[in-house]
């Protein structure tokens, strides 16, 4: 009997597999192109590397065709196939002040080094279909892409870098100068989480973390189920420079492997009273893979949150640091699905026991009620 349930799991395991794949494939008019889906999804593309914590936007686009769509599932095919590659490198700390620029803004000034440069945004658009995208065709995209690469002279070249404002602040003496010790960080994927975690430990988290469960712990804080509600100090996309220690080098040589892009933002909160009686603004930190803006700003305000003590949710380290990783999350919600017939029969016991003895009961109060003598 054994052995039979056991084959027949297997062959309705295999059928599954075939129905998914057929109800992926069944409509389609033809091959659904890797490159497309990197090229014309990118914001999910870099939503997906963020959370899978894999900044290779080809396999993000792979697992993304493969889970149909589903960012928790792609990011958790990339995660998974994450922790398959060796470790061969690890790279110097990136430099974000150094990035070259697509896009920077500030809702704390409004005259900033370089001015406001609004980038690729949706921000300013109408919430409204755009119809036009029902029917478009290859040579009108050719045609516009043309035209504004010659207007508009987005070849790279005038893609500079800026200062940032928060410099300008520390310059004022409205913010300080915490700088640390580079130290080796602590690594959330190769030991266990220790509570209270370090700094570099949180961040790392995170910068992991899914977007919409970031979205909504920051947003319950500016709601007043926490004590950040910040304003943005800078907020910058961009791609910065990732490189490597040279091994047969000096101590301060280094090879350059190739650039990144990042959202990087940096946020004001309250003031407070340092150690030496000056009174100085509180920053908030937050850097992901990609664009990704939202959830950079969550991180921001997290990071923030969780830098204070209180006793709101979002103050609470663990709660907050263990409930927004998506791989968790969606694993543990999706676990549900498999079979608990065991622990639901061990329920079905205990109640038929108690409804049992709960009947046995009432016949004997019955009895003792109509007992004659």
């Amino acid at each position: 009997m054994g052995y039979v349930a056991v084959t027949g799991g297997q062959k309705a395991i295999e059928h599954a597999n075939d129905l998914t794949k057929y109800y992926r494939l069944k409509n389609a008019d033809g091959v659904l192109n890797i490159k497309e889906i990197e090229a014309q999804f990118r914001l999910l593309i870099d939503r997906v590397m963020g959370e899978g914590g894999l900044y290779a936007p080809e396999y993000a686009a792979l697992a993304l065709k493969q889970a149909e769509g589903d960012p928790a599932e792609a990011a958790f095919l990339l995660r998974a196939y994450r922790s398959t590659l060796p470790r061969n490198h690890y790279s110097l700390t990136v430099e974000p002040s150094e990035m070259r620029v697509l896009r920077k803004i500030s809702s704390s000034f409004k005259d900033i080094p370089g001015g406001q440069i609004l980038g690729p945004t949706y921000d300013y658009t109408h919430r409204l279909l755009n119809f036009d995208l029902k029917n478009e065709e290859t040579d009108v995209i050719k045609e516009f892409l043309a035209d504004f690469e010659l207007s508009s002279k987005v070849d790279g070249e005038d893609i500079t870098t800026y200062g940032k404002v928060t410099d300008l602040l520390q310059q004022e003496g409205l913010v300080g100068n915490h700088s640390c010790e580079e130290v080796e960080p602590f690594d959330v994927t190769r030991d266990k989480l220790i509570f209270p975690a370090s700094r570099s430990a949180r961040l790392q988290i995170l910068s992991r973390g899914e977007t919409g469960a970031m979205t909504s712990f920051a947003y319950s804080s500016m709601r007043g189920y926490g004590v950040v509600h910040p304003t943005i100090g800078e907020l910058r996309v961009g791609y910065t420079d990732v490189y490597i220690p040279y091994p047969y080098g000096e101590e301060d040589d280094s090879i350059y492997i190739g650039e990144i892009m990042v959202t990087e933002v940096e946020t004001i909160n309250s003031f407070a009273q340092n150690e030496q009686g000056n009174v100085e603004f509180l920053l908030g930190y937050g850097l992901t893979f990609g664009q990704n803006e939202v959830k950079a700003i969550a991180m921001a305000i997290l990071e923030r949150s969780l830098e204070t003590e209180g006793t709101s949710p979002t103050q609470d380290e663990e709660f907050v640091l263990l409930h927004i990783d998506s791989v968790e999350a969606h694993g543990f919600v999706s676990h549900l699905k498999l079979p608990h017939y065991i622990t639901f029969q061990s329920k079905l016991d205990r109640i038929r026991e108690a409804k049992n003895t709960k009947q046995n009961n009432k016949t004997i109060e019955q009895a003792v009620t109509f007992n004659p003598f």
